[in-house]
């Protein structure tokens, strides 16, 4: 089962998908639209592309646990997404993931547009990497205590 990570932004949003057995992330798309239903459109038909089981979505939270008005925009697109696909949709803190996507790039030395074209993506990227480094590593501690 693949799982699809999602940044969701104003302007943009970008995309991840898992490899086949959830242990990678890869960028798939950035979508460059500020209609929540064209986007949700778009998620819902890359869910059925790759057959995804669940959507991570990144939940913007304050440094403090809060959670501000990006925050709020992102739990209603969370709530719309959710009656939309077929597959379970999950929230995941996504605390500095796009200041983490912004020094990958900026360390590959990805400048300008394309930087901008691609930073949701990568921000995808790193939200879903996250979720299965988490799961894969609650599934290891569950194994060694059957074992």
């Amino acid at each position: 089962m693949r799982i699809i990570g999602i940044d969701y932004g104003a302007s943009r949003t970008g995309v991840a998908v898992s490899d086949e057995l959830g242990f990678m992330a890869h960028r798939v798309e950035t979508i460059s639209d500020t209609s929540r239903k064209n986007v949700i459109d778009r998620i819902k038909n890359l869910a059925e592309k790759y057959e995804a089981g669940i959507i991570v979505v990144g939940l913007p939270k304050n440094m403090n646990n809060t959670i501000g008005q990006r925050g709020i925009a992102t739990l209603k697109f969370i709530e719309l997404l959710k009656e939309s696909v077929s597959c379970r949709v999950i929230p995941w803190d996504e605390r500095l993931s796009t200041v983490s996507a912004i020094n990958i790039l900026s360390e590959t030395d990805i400048r300008g547009k394309k930087r901008k074209a691609t930073v949701d993506a990568v921000a995808a990227e790193i939200i879903l990497q996250g979720y299965l480094d988490y799961k894969n590593s609650k599934s290891a501690a569950n194994y060694e205590e059957e074992v």
